[in-house]
């Protein structure tokens, strides 16, 4: 017995080893596909190459669109300008929010090609992170345009932002006039867009006219996530 007992402990050793390192191969590639998923957006720019009053004497809803792709920095910069943070020890945001709530959700349609580094797809926009998830890989762009009433802004855009509200959030707390407050946000925010584009050589419009139920379908939106405002983004024809 002796003599077989350094190899038995021998191994078991082995056997150990091989089973840790199994187990972090495991590990790591269940984790893997998550970070994947993320996407660090460039830092914002607090300067522009015009003025403000420039930008507000210049805005114009846009309807038609260059078959141009984004880049990921003009892209980082209107979802910082949407909702990005910009005090991190309050969490306060680019757009003010009815008891800092902020009750808002912004996700982004990409086309094939609509963005420099990104694929088709739909993605959720993180604030605090300033980053991109991916939460849906592909989407069907017919369908999309259908659910927008066949509006020609919603077909030829590289991007599309779809601003959607968890009513709850707000109305936890002001009750049911907590909904008006929510929809005056929504309007702050789409200004912040039109702005920013404007700053970018970029157009965008603010499109309300859609079938809630079917672009909630489209972009699989969680049950409480409702949207409110549409909005297509691009170099203006």
């Amino acid at each position: 017995m002796k003599k077989f007992l350094p190899v038995l402990l021998g191994g078991g050793l082995i056997l150990a080893f091989l089973g840790f390192f199994l187990w972090q191969t495991r590990k790591t590639k269940e984790v893997e596909p998550m970070a994947k998923n993320n996407s660090f957006l460039p830092e914002p720019r607090l300067k522009g190459e015009i003025s403000l009053e420039e930008a507000i004497f210049k805005r114009r809803s846009q309807r038609n669109f260059l078959n141009k792709p984004l880049s990921l920095s003009q892209l980082s910069q209107i979802l910082w300008a949407a909702q990005g943070v910009t005090d991190k020890s309050t969490g306060f945001r680019t757009a003010p929010s009815a008891g800092a709530l902020y009750p808002l959700e912004i996700y982004l349609l990409v086309k094939e090609k609509g963005v420099e580094g990104l694929e088709v797809g739909v993605y959720h926009y993180q604030p605090e992170k300033h980053s991109l998830e991916l939460y849906l890989k592909g989407y069907s762009h017919s369908d999309f345009v259908r659910a927008c009433l066949n509006q020609q802004a919603c077909n030829l855009a590289p991007v599309s932002l779809v601003i959607a509200a968890e009513y709850e959030r707000t109305t936890g707390k002001y009750g049911e006039r907590g909904k008006r407050y929510v929809e005056i946000e929504v309007g702050h925010v789409g200004q912040n867009i039109y702005l920013q584009a404007e700053t970018l050589g970029l157009g965008t419009v603010a499109i309300g006219a859609f079938i809630d139920g079917e672009i909630s379908q489209v972009l699989n939106l969680p049950p409480s996530h409702k949207p409110l405002y549409i909005m297509p983004i691009g170099y203006p024809k």
